[in-house]
């Protein structure tokens, strides 16, 4: 069995400023609908294109030094999922923050859990 590499490194930049990511799922809504009709067959007639959404669930580290992060009003974070030896990097553009959540561990570092939208996704 062949080797494989995997992606390799989660970066969230929010105003220039990277920030430690320990996990992110993102999950894409296509926006399709089926459409429903009363026909003779009994089966649906297709479907109907919508807006595509994007929603992320972020864990991140929380920084002792530097300037306090403002989870709750996180607007136009930028969030890229790149491969550490190079290859096709994956980015969700203008990023905002819907919820905000805490972890406190005994064996871990606190950590910030974010639900996140993003409005575009663009394969670099």
């Amino acid at each position: 069995m062949a080797l494989q590499e995997f992606v390799g490194a989660i970066v969230m930049e929010i105003d220039g400023r990277e920030i430690e990511i320990v996990s992110v799922n993102p999950t894409i809504n296509t926006g399709r609908k089926l459409v429903r009709t009363m026909n003779r067959s009994g089966n649906a007639a297709g479907f109907a294109r919508g807006v595509t959404q994007y929603e992320l669930r972020v864990t991140a580290v929380v920084p002792k030094d530097g300037e306090p992060i403002d989870w709750e009003n996180i607007e136009g974070a930028k969030i890229t999922l790149a491969p550490i030896a190079g290859g096709k990097r994956v980015s969700y553009l203008d990023c905002f923050s819907t919820q905000v959540g805490r972890q406190y561990e005994t064996d871990n570092e606190a950590r910030v859990d974010i639900q996140m939208n993003a409005l575009r996704k663009v394969e670099e």
